[in-house]
């Protein structure tokens, strides 16, 4: 499974850093697949181990057509972690790539818009708020997704 960054400029030069693109690699032909939204990639991925993407999972796709998109250095490549639980419904998980490319950070936006950083703070917010008893802190993963260096952009001079 992997995300994918676009490199952009601001008028500044900070490379602006966002995902732009969710894909997957067929489990057959090896081919990357983009995946229309963010709810669908995080479906496949909570259950990528025993339910493999292959490219007839994709509407009107086979292994027979071109790639969705190619793995080259055009754009920076992250590769999540398999098997991450998907983001609960009302929740929003959000992926920041440090402007060194160092790492990514990964949060949750609540419904009511706080901002969660970490599993202490999740426990918290669902321990203070009753209408979200069916959800665990198992539910979200703070495991940023790896940087795919071979893809990294050439450091700013």
């Amino acid at each position: 499974m992997e995300k994918s960054s676009q490199r952009n400029k601001r008028q500044s030069g900070d490379a602006l850093k966002q995902v732009d693109i969710w894909t997957a690699q067929c489990g057959e032909c090896f081919k990357w697949r983009t995946i229309p939204t963010v709810e669908e990639y995080e479906e496949i991925r909570s259950k990528i181990i025993e339910d493999p993407f292959i490219c007839s999972k994709k509407d009107g796709v086979t292994c027979e057509d071109p790639a969705d998109i190619e793995y080259n250095n055009s754009r920076t490549w992250l590769m999540d972690k398999p098997n991450l639980p998907k983001t609960p419904v009302g929740f929003k998980r959000r992926i920041v790539i440090r402007r060194d490319f160092s790492r990514l950070d990964c949060y949750y936006d609540t419904p009511n818009g706080r901002v969660l950083r970490a599993s202490t703070q999740v426990g918290r917010f669902l321990s203070d708020k009753p209408e979200y008893n069916n959800i665990s802190v198992s539910d979200f993963s703070f495991a940023g997704p790896k940087i795919m260096e071979d893809t990294l952009p050439p450091p700013l001079s």
